[in-house]
């Protein structure tokens, strides 16, 4: 069924263009042209996010704060192991599923730590890569109250993944 879905649409836009007595060949080119205008706004901000997210992993800088902050998430009951995860998710959704897919081949999907990581990468968002993309197709570029809340839904989100899995271990 999958395969027939572009063929479809594009039959169903046709149609709906002739019946509108329009050029449907001129709307889908521009369209077209409206999309490259788009990526060619998105890409810069992408391309930052996924070299800035590299080379923190490739540095050591991200086990390096990961270190330094388990004393905190060990405070507020979010377990040391997911450090890792709990910087990176904001940031990069690829590269949380790495370091989840790693966490839990460490310590095996059923563990506290595997099922804490998979809750964590359910229950929070890519901020930072959400807030590029979406702002920047909207044309906003002052992020004032949007990325503090965000950021607070995100520790919300990870510290009630830790908590829900400790209770209904």
């Amino acid at each position: 069924m999958t395969d027939y879905i572009v063929p479809i649409l594009l039959l169903a836009a046709s149609l709906l263009a002739l019946r509108k007595q329009e050029n449907s060949y001129d709307l889908l080119l521009s369209g077209a042209a409206d999309g490259l205008k788009l990526l060619c706004t998105l890409v810069p901000t992408l391309v930052l996010l996924l070299t800035a997210v590299t080379m923190l992993r490739a540095s050591g800088a991200m086990e390096a704060i990961s270190a330094f902050l388990s004393p905190a998430f060990r405070f507020v009951g979010i377990p040391p192991e997911t450090a890792m995860l709990v910087l990176i998710r904001p940031i990069s959704g690829s590269a949380a599923l790495a370091v989840g897919a790693d966490l839990m081949a460490q310590y095996g999907v059923d563990s506290q730590i595997g099922r804490t990581a998979a809750v964590m990468l359910g229950s929070t968002e890519t901020t930072f890569y959400t807030i590029s993309v979406y702002f920047g197709a909207a044309g906003i570029k002052k992020t004032r109250y949007t990325l503090p809340a965000a950021l607070f839904a995100d520790f919300v989100g990870f510290f009630m993944a830790s908590l829900t899995v400790r209770l209904f271990m």
